[in-house]
């Protein structure tokens, strides 16, 4: 498949693991945004994530490297970088080399994922990762859902999907019967585009003879740039979910999601229940049945919109070129086209 039209690196925060795969100590290899990175954590349990090669003569940190303290070592000549990838130990001199520096990146420890920040520019962050349950502002908590990693996850790598086709699927309300097999057509209740962080809201109206009863239920969905989505689903079956798409490189991208499932009344196992995985895997199945269309699908611009398909695509679509790179120029000095290969 040929590279899609839409730039591979946005800006914003991006799932580059579960925090519970970086332990202390541990030292993990990883490549997205066509950079080779790792990602570790200190003894006091503080989680990095650097570009992969020492500064020193460019030994791949991943290989043999080691965290003694607050600090990473590099395997070849035991050089020290501490978390801002800050060189303070040379092993074989009196002092550091404080003129050099590991490209790091902003890193959020959050609804049990490790998010980091990259902009091409090297910007800072201007705005947050959502929290899966307080920024819904209710008074659910964690301890209302079953722990959902691992057994309520979903991994799948190197797939030839952009960000966007994740985002653009919220606002998409005919795919349901045709994708899904769903009964019911969305109604939108929310499409708030106004800031870098956006709005999804819809209800679910069934259709008759479907439902004994009438059920009152819906979706909301909070876009923190476009590779953050947290939901949170009620009405039917209690959850929250976080689908992260985070680009390898130019052309394919990691996918992951996460699912909470409400516990059943009086329910306090510190295990998800037989229950809570037939309930997660049956929303997993769902998102899985979404991206077996993303991985093949073709990105159309300009689309050919049905008229109560405009409003939604065109508001998500404005709203999400904020976050490519405005032109060609490179301010970041770390950052080299991947064409040429490894950064350092």
């Amino acid at each position: 498949m040929a590279p899609t039209p839409l730039p591979m690196e946005p800006t914003g925060w991006f799932q580059v693991a579960w925090r519970t795969e970086i332990t202390v100590g541990a030292v993990h290899r990883m490549k997205y945004f066509g950079r080779e990175m790792v990602a570790w954590r200190s003894a006091s349990g503080r989680i990095a994530v650097f570009d992969a090669y020492c500064e020193h003569l460019g030994a791949h940190l991943g290989y043999g490297g080691h965290v003694e303290g607050e600090n990473l070592v590099c395997p070849f000549h035991g050089w020290e970088w501490n978390r801002d990838g800050r060189n303070v130990c040379i092993p074989y001199e009196s002092h550091p080399n404080k003129g050099r520096r590991i490209r790091s990146y902003p890193v959020v420890e959050r609804n049990e994922a490790v998010w980091i920040w990259y902009d091409i520019h090297g910007r800072a962050p201007h705005f947050d990762v959502p929290d899966v349950f307080a920024s819904f502002g209710d008074d659910k908590t964690a301890h209302d859902y079953y722990p959902p990693v691992p057994a309520a996850t979903l991994y799948r790598q190197r797939l030839e999907l952009h960000p966007q086709y994740v985002l653009e699927n919220g606002v998409d309300f005919a795919h349901f019967k045709f994708v899904h097999k769903t009964p019911f057509v969305p109604t939108f209740t929310r499409h708030d585009f106004s800031g870098p962080v956006s709005f999804v809201d819809f209800t679910i109206a069934f259709d008759a003879g479907v439902a004994e009863n009438d059920v009152n239920s819906g979706v909301e969905s909070i876009n923190a740039g476009l590779g953050c989505t947290v939901t949170k689903s009620w009405g039917m079956v209690d959850n929250r979910t976080m689908p992260a798409v985070t680009p390898v490189d130019d052309v394919t991208s990691d996918v992951r999601f996460t699912v909470w499932i409400g516990r059943e009344a009086g329910d306090d196992s510190p295990e998800i229940t037989a229950y809570g995985k037939t309930m997660a895997a049956y929303i997993i199945e769902q998102f899985e049945a979404d991206i077996h269309i993303w991985a093949h699908q073709r990105y159309s611009d300009p689309p050919a919109l049905s008229r109560k398909e405009f409003d939604g695509f065109t508001a998500l679509r404005a709203w999400a070129a904020q976050f490519y790179p405005d032109d060609g120029a490179v301010t970041d000095p770390d950052r080299r086209p991947a064409s040429q290969g490894r950064t350092s």
